[in-house]
């Protein structure tokens, strides 16, 4: 038996090009023979939808597609995700997370999922009711089971169960043939390699053949990797849809003798390509043809610019680097050579006037006070309306440069160097930029390799480095990690041989800036833990732990 994989790109909310999408992915499977076509987890509403699923004719526009889509699919059966309503006159959300069996152009089946997960970035007891039974559907011979996503990630990392309930024992006790699973699982590092344990294990205990079609694509903060999987019933993967790009696949699940399982990319790679994807989808899918970011000549600015340049094309991309007195010759020279090894186009705007003139009109306001952090946060500033000067002139979407070290710190300026619409590299650590960027110049300079060898600064003050105000980097990215996503108290994070003074420093530092992140741009998440969905965290709050 055939099964097509069709693994798609969806939209949040466009029905239209959704279903053409599908249909798209439905007939190249067939044509490459499949008898049964399986798509990602909502797709044909995208994932997520969230708050979009209250509007009044969301919904009803959802079936309205369902029902055209239907009309298309002839004796070969699609297997499409979507948003149904749950019967007003029973208690209980008002909505089903869903997948539709459509078979010679009708709806033959209707599965909801049962297990909804509310945690980490997913809320979905916030909308959908959990469906009461785990019924498999009979076709073609076969006794099918039919699982949405998280109907399978019943245990976390340590095997502790999460629900009361496993619906895959629950279809394996009716005795099924074989185990399909349209899901939506978001990217983050490490998580195909968990994936690929995880499918292997569940093909085991239920002793089938498991088909998992999983959504690729980004949708505001979360990018989905795609690398939908295809176990035989001993748990090894037989085949491995690619990362990152729509893809559509056939394959018999029930022939150990095909073996397609790609190998995965270094962390590097995978990282890169997320935040690829991540970008072109934001960009495109919110209706902007061109972004624009500050190039200071550091490493920040400039895999930025690199991601960006990839993702939409260098003549998409334009650059400013804006030169104060405190700024080195090499820092112009960097930004410059980094646009010609891009294509992309890059003005020098100086802001030592503008500066200067600021200064001048505040001067009687400061009168007696000595300069400090307020007019480095001037020159932020300053850069910061001249991009989005730009931004407004020229219908940019701005691009913010800051990483996950210095959002964590608040090292960045509220309305300067955090002015934009997509934080691109905000959950990407220091250490893990330089590690990119150093794989992003594998073969030939990219970025310029001066970029990568001198010391980070802000340029915000005579002879400023980071390490004059933050701990060396690999320390601070270390405490960062147990802190904010394996969330260890400083105790515990001392336990482990930190220094005291250090890991309380930064700790305090995360909390007080809490209120500069909920201000700051979207973030693409590539970690299990970023700033933005998924970390809900009071502004207001006195807990120290």
């Amino acid at each position: 038996m055939k099964i097509g994989l069709a693994q798609i790109n969806s939209v949040v909310g466009d029905f239209p090009a959704n279903v053409k999408r599908i249909l798209a992915g439905y007939r190249e499977c067939l044509d490459a023979g499949a008898e049964l076509v399986i798509t990602p987890e909502l797709a044909l509403v995208g994932y997520p939808p969230r708050d979009l699923v209250f509007k009044s004719q969301f919904v009803p526009k959802c079936q309205q597609a369902l029902d055209y889509l239907a009309g298309e699919i002839g004796e070969v059966p699609l297997l499409v995700g979507y948003v149904d309503h749950h019967h007003p006159d029973q208690p209980g959300k008002p909505f089903r997370n869903a997948a539709a069996w459509l078979e010679h152009g009708q709806i033959r089946h209707r599965i909801w999922k049962t297990l909804l997960p509310t945690y980490d970035v997913f809320d979905e007891r916030r909308y959908f009711e959990p469906g009461e039974r785990c019924e498999l559907v009979s076709w073609n011979g076969l006794r099918i089971g039919v699982t949405i996503c998280e109907d399978i990630w019943t245990e976390d990392a340590l095997q502790r169960p999460f629900y009361d309930r496993d619906p895959v024992a629950e279809l394996s006790a009716q005795g099924i043939d074989l185990l399909l699973n349209l899901s939506a699982s978001p990217f983050h590092l490490g998580k195909p390699a968990q994936r690929r344990a995880m499918i292997g294990g569940v093909a085991r205990h239920a002793k089938v053949p498991v088909v998992y079609c999983n959504a690729v694509g980004g949708n505001d903060q979360l990018v989905f990797d795609g690398h939908s999987l295809v176990a035989d019933s001993n748990g090894c993967i037989r085949a491995q849809l690619p990362g990152f790009a729509e893809s559509c696949h056939v394959i018999d699940p029930f022939l150990a003798t095909e073996v397609t399982a790609a190998v995965d990319e270094t962390d590097a790679a995978q990282l890169y390509r997320a935040l690829v994807l991540g970008v072109r989808d934001y960009v495109t899918k919110c209706g902007f043809a061109s972004v624009c970011l500050g190039l200071s000549g550091g490493i920040d600015s400039a895999l930025t610019a690199a991601i960006a340049a990839d993702a939409l094309g260098p003549h998409a991309v334009h650059g400013l680097t804006m030169p104060s007195a405190y700024s080195s010759c090499g820092s112009v020279e960097d930004s410059l050579a980094l646009a010609r090894n891009l294509g992309i186009g890059c003005d020098v705007v100086p802001i030592g006037e503008a500066f200067e003139a600021v200064k001048a009109a505040m001067r009687p306001v400061f009168a007696g006070k000595p300069e400090d952090v307020t007019e480095e946060n001037m020159q932020a500033r300053i850069r910061g309306l001249f991009l989005m000067a730009l931004s407004n002139k020229e219908g940019r979407l701005l691009l913010t440069t800051g990483n996950k070290s210095e959002l964590a710190v608040g090292y960045c300026t509220i309305y300067g160097d955090m002015c934009g619409g997509l934080a691109v590299i905000s959950d990407l650590p220091k250490g893990r930029v330089y590690e990119v960027a150093r794989w992003l110049n594998r073969d030939h300079e990219v970025i310029p390799w001066s970029t990568l060898e001198k010391p980070p600064s802000a340029e915000l003050r005579p002879d400023q480095k980071d390490q004059d105000t933050l701990p060396p980097y690999p320390i601070l990215d270390a405490i960062l990690e147990l802190y904010i996503e394996h969330q260890l108290s400083s105790d515990d994070i001392i336990a482990r041989g930190f220094d005291e003074n250090t890991v309380r420093w930064i700790q305090r530092r995360v909390d007080l800036n809490e209120w500069k992140r909920h201000q700051a741009a979207p973030g693409l998440r590539v970690t299990s833990k970023a700033f933005g969905i998924g970390r809900r965290m009071p502004i207001v709050q006195r807990f120290v732990g």
